[in-house]
């Protein structure tokens, strides 16, 4: 240094130790107005009279669970209530975590024939389902994930809709459309092929790996929480074979690989045995339905710590609904006792499995009563319990924010009369739901 003048290595040091010294500043403000945000926030004590750890899976006794704003700050035996608190007298009843359904589809109209939306405008679709929302919630589900709808991101919308509370439902994590072949599963088949569809209705078709790329890219641009492929023929798609292969392994792995470099997982539609394989080898997250899955498919599954979401109620729905096509019930026949006698193998193998319904093919609203289903097939109640908690979370993404009933997660917090480990079907009759922990409902 000479004649009293500062290098200029030393003036740019100072303009980083001041700059550093304000994001620090501005940070600590930041935390410190967030912290007095929560402490200001209302406090809430729940007793519970049975609290339900799926996490170790057994059942807790008198339990306080502590709920200030949306998340829960403590939980456990001998935990004063503080002054001033409200309190929510559960101690006759028996507390879980807020239920997931990881395979359901709210923002479409429960109907058994897809070529009735046709009849609708794309507006009048999106308005006709928002009571599928609030009547999944009052069930108990708190967080759902959706897995694909005929007019494309009408999901992105509802579930947008539900954050920023204009209307009511669980929390949802969406697909955005179904990504499938030309005139494949999911699809809006059984037209005339001088028929030209509005773009919401084929948003999704994708024929090679390049363009399967490309739609991934589209729907993560769109807001999608995860992507939803069609790795075989479906029950419910005119003109559809369940036991065909549909999307290649190329085209699987293209969308698996495109979807991962957006942080997204995806889920892969699958009847047939070899196209379970197929979506297993490519790295999906989950096979949905896993109806004709074999041997190799289950050992496969548990190797690569695949999620199988396999509804086994919606049979009975299929079945007994005076409006199902024809041809829908012929795709359907002998399939739902092949896909229980496969859900019982695959919990006897010890495969991750969650709980989905496939919502929409039946109405919306009795999700819980598969539970009662899991059960008679080879899980024991906790079992079935966990897979609409913790192991829903997991397969979401999502462990930090909901599954369980733990300090920092998300007070979404559900009640039943009954002990559900002794008569799984109690659940089938939520009487308290709270969900980011504003109570929508609550019965005697």
């Amino acid at each position: 240094m000479r004649d009293g003048f500062k290098t200029p290595g030393a003036l740019v040091m100072k303009k980083i130790l001041l700059m550093t010294w304000l994001f620090a500043a501005a940070a600590t403000a930041s935390a410190a107005a967030a912290d007095s945000e929560r402490t200001a926030a209302p406090l809430i004590a729940i007793r519970a009279g049975t609290l339900i750890d799926v996490t170790a899976g057994r059942a807790l006794k008198h339990q306080i669970i502590l709920v200030r704003g949306s998340r829960i700050e403590a939980v456990g035996e001998a935990l004063a209530v503080p002054d001033g608190a409200e309190v929510i007298d559960l101690s006759n009843m028996t507390v879980l975590p807020g239920l997931v359904d990881c395979h359901t589809h709210l923002a479409d109209l429960a109907n058994a024939e897809p070529l009735d939306l046709l009849r609708k405008t794309a507006t009048e679709t999106a308005y006709e389902a928002i009571p599928n929302a609030r009547v999944t919630l009052l069930a108990g589900f708190t967080t759902v994930r959706d897995v694909g709808v005929y007019r494309a991101l009408n999901d992105v919308a509802m579930r947008d809709a539900i954050a920023n509370g204009l209307i009511v439902g669980p929390r949802m994590y969406v697909a955005g459309a179904y990504v499938t072949i030309s005139e494949g599963a999911g699809a809006m088949t059984g037209l005339s092929p001088d028929i030209q569809l509005p773009w919401d209705l084929q948003f999704g078709i994708a024929n090679s790996p390049w363009e399967v790329r490309q739609k991934v890219r589209e729907l993560a641009h769109r807001g999608a929480d995860h992507i939803k492929v069609l790795s075989t023929g479906a029950v419910l798609t005119h003109g559809s074979n369940p036991k065909s292969i549909e999307f290649t392994p190329e085209e699987l792995r293209a969308a698996v690989e495109e979807a991962n470099n957006f942080g997204l997982r995806v889920a892969a539609h699958a009847h047939a045995a070899e196209g379970i394989k197929n979506a297993i080898r490519a790295g999906v997250a989950s096979v949905e339905h896993a109806t004709l899955i074999d041997d190799e498919g289950i050992a496969l599954a548990k190797q690569h710590g695949t999620y199988l979401d396999m509804d086994i109620y919606d049979e009975e729905c299929i079945q007994s609904a005076k409006d199902t096509p024809a041809d829908f019930l012929k795709h359907d026949q002998e399939l739902g006792e092949i896909q229980r006698r496969n859900f019982t193998k695959a919990v006897r193998a010890g495969v991750k499995m969650t709980f989905g319904t496939d919502a929409g093919v039946c109405p919306h609203g009795i999700n819980a009563r598969q539970f009662a289903f899991m059960v008679k097939y080879g899980m024991t109640p906790m079992q079935a319990i966990q897979a609409a908690t913790v192991n829903a979370a997991d397969l979401i993404g999502h462990s930090e924010l909901f599954g369980t009933i733990t300090a920092g997660k998300s007070a979404d917090i559900v009640a039943v009369n009954g002990d559900p480990l002794t008569d799984i079907r109690v659940l089938e009759h939520v009487a308290f739901v709270m969900k980011e922990g504003t109570v929508y409902k609550h019965e005697p």
